[in-house]
C-alpha cells in the first residue's frame, strides 16, 4: 500500500506540474466557459422565458453557447484530456531506464499501474469538478439563478459519467503506452483510435443502415423501413463510446427528454399522453433510463484497464 502511494503521489505531482497539462486544462476550461458565458448572457435576454422553465441551472451546462453546448464540448474533446495524460506513461519510463530502476525498489509491479491510473483518475476528477464549480458561480453572476437539490444531484451524476468517460480514454492510452516502445507510435494510435470511434463509427452506421434497410427517398416512403433503418443505425452508433456518453449525459442534463432514443414508436393513445403530459422526468427514472449507457462505459474502462494490467504484469521490464 506504501508503494501504491508513493507511485500515486508521484504521478499526481508530474501532472499537475507538467506544461502539457497546464496548457491543455487551459484551453479546455477557456472554451467550456465562454461557451458557458454567452448561454447565461443568452438566458439573462430572455428572462421570461427562463421563469417558466422547471431547471434553468442545467441550461447553462446544455444550452449552445458559440458553436457548442459544455456538455457537447466535453464529448467531442474530453477525450484528449485522458489520452494527453497517460500515452507516454510506461514506455518513456522504459526509455529513460527509470522503470527497471523503480521495480528494483521494495514496489510491487501492479503497484506501478495502478498508481499511474489512480493519479489520471484523480487529475480528471480534480479538472472537471474545478471546471463545474467555476461555471456554476458564473451562473450565479451572471443569470442570478440558484441550483435546486435535483438540479446538484444530476450535475453530480453528470460528474460521475464524465469521470467513467474520461477514465476509459486513459486506460487506452496507458494500453497502448505499454504495448508500444516508440512514444510517438503509443500517442499516434491512440488519437488515431480516438478519432475512428469518435467519428467514423458514426459514419460507419449509417453505411451499415443503408446496406441492410435502405431508403428510396425518391419514391413514396416506407415508415416501417424508415424505422428499421434509423433502429440499425443506432445500434451501430452506440459502438462509440463518444455516443453512449452523449446520449446519457444530454439524458441527465435535460430533465424533458424521456429516452435516448430519437424515434419513438407511438399510437394514438400515447400520443394522447404525451401532449398532456409535459412534465420533466424524475431524477430517478432519467437514471433509469441511463442505466444501459452508464453500464457500458464502467464497463469499458475496467476491461480496458484490465487488459493493461494483464499485459504489464506479464512483460519483461528489463532494458
Amino acid at each position: 500500500m506504501q508503494g501504491l502511494y508513493a507511485v500515486f503521489k508521484k504521478e499526481l505531482c508530474d501532472h499537475f506540474s507538467s506544461y502539457r497539462f497546464v496548457i491543455l486544462f487551459a484551453l479546455i476550461a477557456m472554451v467550456s466557459f465562454i461557451s458557458s458565458y454567452m448561454a447565461g448572457i443568452h438566458m439573462k435576454e430572455n428572462l421570461e422565458a427562463l421563469a417558466s422553465t422547471r431547471f434553468p441551472f442545467l441550461m447553462l451546462f446544455s444550452s449552445t453557447g458559440a458553436l457548442f453546448s459544455m456538455v457537447q464540448f466535453v464529448a467531442f474533446f474530453g477525450p484528449l484530456i485522458g489520452l494527453v495524460l497517460a500515452f507516454d506513461s510506461i514506455n518513456r519510463e522504459r526509455a529513460d531506464g527509470t522503470l527497471i530502476k523503480l521495480i528494483s525498489q521494495p514496489i510491487y509491479r501492479d503497484a506501478v499501474i495502478n498508481g499511474k491510473f489512480l493519479a489520471g483518475v484523480a487529475t480528471i476528477t480534480i479538472m472537471l469538478i474545478a471546471i463545474v464549480l467555476v461555471i456554476s458561480g458564473l451562473g450565479l453572476v451572471i443569470v442570478g439563478i440558484v441550483p435546486g437539490i435535483e438540479e446538484i444531484w444530476r450535475l453530480f451524476v453528470y460528474l460521475i459519467i464524465s469521470i467513467f468517460y474520461i477514465s476509459f480514454w486513459l486506460a487506452v492510452s496507458i494500453l497502448f503506452s505499454i504495448s508500444f516502445k516508440s512514444i510517438a507510435t503509443s500517442a499516434l494510435a491512440s488519437i488515431a483510435l480516438w478519432i475512428f470511434l469518435s467519428f467514423f463509427v458514426s459514419l460507419g452506421a449509417n453505411v451499415v443502415a443503408d446496406s441492410i434497410a435502405p431508403v428510396d427517398r425518391q419514391k413514396e416512403p416506407n415508415p416501417e423501413m424508415i424505422i428499421k433503418n434509423i433502429r440499425i443505425r443506432e445500434m451501430v452508433s452506440l459502438c462509440s463510446p463518444m455516443v453512449l456518453y452523449s446520449e446519457a449525459t444530454q439524458t441527465i442534463i435535460d430533465p424533458m427528454r424521456k429516452t435516448t432514443r430519437s424515434v419513438v414508436l407511438m399510437g394514438p393513445m400515447e400520443e394522447l399522453l404525451s401532449s398532456r403530459f409535459q412534465n420533466p422526468l424524475p431524477l430517478g427514472q432519467s437514471i433509469l433510463v441511463i442505466f444501459p449507457h452508464m453500464t457500458a462505459l464502467v464497463a469499458l474502462t475496467l476491461i480496458c484497464f484490465a487488459i493493461s494490467y494483464v499485459i504489464f504484469m506479464v512483460q519483461e521490464i528489463r532494458t
